[in-house]
């Protein structure tokens, strides 16, 4: 299956063979559903070995944690917060980092510990360190680990942070999202190192970069696939409630209104929200679900001083827009989309990213082509 897909490649069969995916799923899980971004619910390998059996090697991914180990039950908790990844996303990453014997490779975010160890099998033990910041997750990982017979360097603590005292390292590879390339990823890398990471904008969309660390200190490189990975905990967002917003309770309500030809639905692909997060930084939104397929987009400043909303109905062509607040977060989106259409409608593999000492920015077609920034 994964060979069919193209993620499984000849390099890394061996591993796969060799380290087991049920070796490193625990008894209880919450598998993914279509598109990859939800659970189901709860299986139990006690009570339900055949299908426990059937999720685990499926190509979808597995849930093991909720709201960082604090929900105990079996009911699905709040925030998913640690995983068995998607098998065709491991490997593609997998692929995408280019390993060759003798490479060191630091790793963030250890998880149920699958993917270091195939990095692990492939490489030796010695050659890779692996990240976590969940003590509990950690403590786990390190025990499949063991009973593989692999035993790689894990730790504990902020994998923002790195590993310094592995340093350094011919590449980088983290199994979750960021919106900010932690410098210290660059600096802990050797000069021609990779770093592989999934990287999206906090209004959404997320994609997997690969950046080549230059002499200069300057990591620069292409997005390669989409992904929806969990955030790094320590660039996880936190948005400000709707009703925190000025004048969204009032009545009547102070917005100004008009119609727009820019239909909420086509600002929902991954894509889609991947360049409006990108372009204008600040921006988040919500989404309330109403009867027939209909529904209402909220977009939001983090600095909560406008908002707009626009009502979403099936079949229509024009729809109804409030705007409120010293920007008009809708005309900025619709500014975004028009940019995007002039542009040939790009999609995830003809944008980059280019990391410094002094920033990041995304790019086009060309690390001296950035994306424009729309800043209020």
């Amino acid at each position: 299956m994964l060979r069919d897909k193209g993620a499984l490649t000849s390099a890394w069969m061996p591993a796969y063979r060799a380290v087991p995916r049920d070796a490193f799923v625990p008894d209880r899980l919450w598998p993914g559903t279509a598109g990859g971004n939800r659970q189901g619910e709860v299986i139990d390998r006690n009570t339900d070995p055949a299908r426990w059996w059937e999720r685990v090697y499926s190509d979808v991914p597995l849930t093991t944690q909720w709201d960082d180990g604090a929900h105990p039950g079996t009911d699905k908790g709040r925030s998913p917060t640690s995983s068995n990844s998607m098998p065709k996303m491991v490997f593609s990453m997998l692929d995408a980092l280019g390993v060759e014997r003798g490479h060191r490779v630091l790793e963030v975010g250890t998880g149920t510990g699958w993917n270091a160890a195939l990095l692990a099998y492939r490489l030796g033990p010695e050659n890779v360190v692996t990240v976590e910041v969940d003590p509990a997750v950690a403590e786990e990982a390190r025990r499949r680990l063991a009973a593989a017979g692999l035993n790689p360097l894990t730790v504990v603590g902020d994998g923002a942070q790195g590993c310094p005292d592995g340093a350094p390292y011919d590449r980088v590879i983290a199994t979750c999202g960021i919106s900010t390339v932690p410098y210290a990823w660059v600096e802990q890398a050797a000069e021609g190192a990779v770093i592989v990471a999934p990287w999206g904008p906090p209004y959404g969309g997320q994609a997997v970069a690969r950046l080549r660390v230059g002499e200069d200190g300057v990591a620069m490189g292409p997005f390669v696939m989409s992904s929806a990975f969990m955030r790094l905990r320590d660039q996880r967002d936190t948005f400000p409630p709707t009703d925190a917003f000025p004048g969204v309770a009032n009545r009547p309500s102070p917005a100004s209104r008009r119609t727009t030809a820019l239909s909420p639905d086509d600002m929902g692909d991954w894509h889609h929200m991947f360049t409006l997060g990108v372009q204008v930084p600040d921006l988040f939104c919500r989404v309330e679900r109403c009867e027939k397929g209909a529904y209402r987009l909220w977009l939001l400043d983090t600095g909560r001083t406008s908002w707009a909303r626009a009502d979403y109905v099936p079949a229509r062509t024009e729809f109804e827009v409030a705007e409120y607040g010293p920007r008009r977060l809708w005309s900025e989106a619709e500014a975004v989309m028009s940019w995007w259409r002039e542009k040939g409608e790009p999609r995830f593999e003809r944008y980059g990213l280019t990391v410094t000492p002094r920033g990041q920015h995304v790019w086009l077609d060309s690390p001296d082509n950035p994306v424009p920034v729309r800043v209020p």
